[in-house]
């Protein structure tokens, strides 16, 4: 009976876990905001996340949880580990919750000038 009882409270527990670790994972952006700038995240990726030498963060298609397993181990050498000693969990979910709000690159028929250009090469 016992056997039973763990066997069907063992995944329910572990999907709790989960849920309550996705909710906590949420992150604060402007928290955020000021650690991207105070790590010098923005050194590699450029204020927009989008823009420097380090791999786009925008648009951010990460879940809180991989892009936390990434920072801690990025297995590139372009890229430093920070450990939990150095960003926690939380720190990181702030960080991951700024990347979200920031904007995606517009597509190439929304840009002025890509437009000014085209319609000029077609004269």
């Amino acid at each position: 009976m016992k056997k039973l009882i763990f066997g069907f409270l063992a995944p329910v527990a572990a999907t709790s876990l989960l849920v309550v670790s996705a909710v906590a994972q949420q992150g604060d952006a402007t928290r955020g905001k000021k650690m991207f700038v105070d790590y010098s995240c923005y050194a590699c990726h450029g204020f927009s996340g989008q823009n420097g030498p380090g791999k786009r963060l925008v648009p951010m298609k990460m879940a809180t949880v991989v892009f936390t397993a990434y920072v801690r181990s990025p297995g590139t050498n372009q890229m430093p580990s920070y450990s939990a000693k150095v960003l926690s969990d939380a720190q990181l979910a702030d960080i991951w919750a700024y990347i979200k709000t920031l904007p995606d690159s517009p597509e190439a028929k929304d840009i002025p000038l890509v437009q000014q250009l085209k319609a000029e090469a077609g004269k």
